[in-house]
């Protein structure tokens, strides 16, 4: 299953305006931690697409929305909930403690 995207110009329609609680991967190319938690998401995404919907954000192509939320480190997740950060996580974690902490949060 392929994550979708957000960028600075889509962030307000794509995740504050979401009727469902929506996950951001913060990311980078050059990120090795990130590449490792691109294939969590991936397998995790099928289970919860009832749930949440997951989207990545490249920190390089667009950087205001990474500074407005804090994001300092990547790859940084972050949860939000009618148009709020209800959750955050930082690094890479098993699918398990993914879907956990997905679950607590909604």
């Amino acid at each position: 299953m392929a994550l979708g995207q957000t960028t600075d110009a889509t962030f307000q329609n794509d995740v504050l305006q979401s009727s469902i609680p929506v996950l951001v991967d913060f990311w980078a190319e050059w990120c090795g931690p990130c590449k490792m938690m691109l294939p969590i998401l991936e397998d995790a995404a099928p289970g919860l697409v009832d749930k949440i919907k997951i989207v990545k954000l490249n920190i390089d192509q667009n950087s205001a929305t990474p500074a407005a939320f804090g994001v300092r480190s990547i790859p940084t997740l972050l949860i939000f909930k009618d148009g709020q950060v209800v959750a955050q996580k930082t690094g890479v974690m098993p699918k398990n403690k993914l879907v956990e902490w997905i679950d607590s949060a909604i």
